[in-house]
């Protein structure tokens, strides 16, 4: 077959295209052209893999070159998930509308130099009507400001990353800016909350924080009814120092 002599050859430029090589041409010509006009790298859903290939991250499609993204960006389906996402948005905004203004505004960081532990005295005290064991903390903090109140609380020992946890011990913390949080190991035992025997006081004057509070006395049950129960009662060998230990075995 004469490839010179054709119509629409010229001599010395060799054969026609095939179709396939045409569209290719003008594949390559439309990429360079939207290459000029479009950004293609402000795109939010443009994304390059570690193949080479690119990605939509709306569509969830995979493409070889940029050519190939920018034409399905002006696809069906492209266009039918942005207005999907644009209208999902919109919902959002005015069921929450409120609320994220309210939650819009910049939270302040406080940075506060720490200048030190506070000084403290530990004092161990029992009630003498109901035998029960507590302790007094008072803790003082003569450079906090009138606004500023020491907090507390208790902190189980799983929930601190100082010591290894042990369940048989609890800690009771102390903070008030711009002091170092302080915290004392107390034994893990069930606390009694009553307003007479857990109350704290903040005096003003003196920059003393001052905490109170009694363990509850265990629940101890003596086997035998009659005669065998007072006798066990008699002889239980309480310890009268420390009656929360337990009595030993007979």
């Amino acid at each position: 077959m004469d490839f010179q002599n054709r119509a629409g050859s010229k001599p010395g430029a060799g054969a026609l295209m095939s179709q396939s090589e045409s569209n290719v041409a003008r594949r390559e010509r439309l990429r360079k052209l939207a290459l000029e006009t479009i950004d293609i790298e402000s795109d939010p859903y443009f994304m390059r893999n570690h193949l080479g290939s690119y990605e939509c991250k709306l569509c969830l499609t995979l493409h070889n070159n940029e050519g190939s993204y920018l034409s399905h960006t002006q696809g069906k389906k492209h266009q039918a998930n942005l207005a999907r996402r644009v209208a999902l948005e919109a919902k959002d905004n005015e069921s929450s509308g409120p609320a994220r203004a309210a939650t819009a505004a910049p939270r302040v960081k406080k940075n506060v130099v720490k200048i030190g532990r506070p000084g403290y005295k530990v004092t161990k005290i029992r009630d003498p009507g109901s035998r029960q064991f507590g302790l007094l903390f008072e803790i003082t903090y003569p450079e906090v400001t009138d606004e500023t109140k020491p907090r507390h609380r208790f902190m189980s020992a799983y929930e601190q990353h100082v010591e290894p946890p042990n369940r048989q011990y609890q800690y009771l913390l102390f903070a008030a800016e711009p002091y170092e949080t302080v915290a004392f190991k107390v034994q893990s035992r069930e606390v009694d909350m009553r307003p007479s025997k857990f109350w704290s006081h903040w005096d003003m004057d003196t920059r003393k924080f001052t905490l109170q509070f009694f363990f509850r006395n265990p629940t101890r049950s003596y086997a035998g009814t009659g005669a065998n129960a007072a006798a066990s009662i008699g002889h239980s060998h309480i310890n009268p120092l420390n009656p929360y230990l337990a009595p030993p075995p007979v």
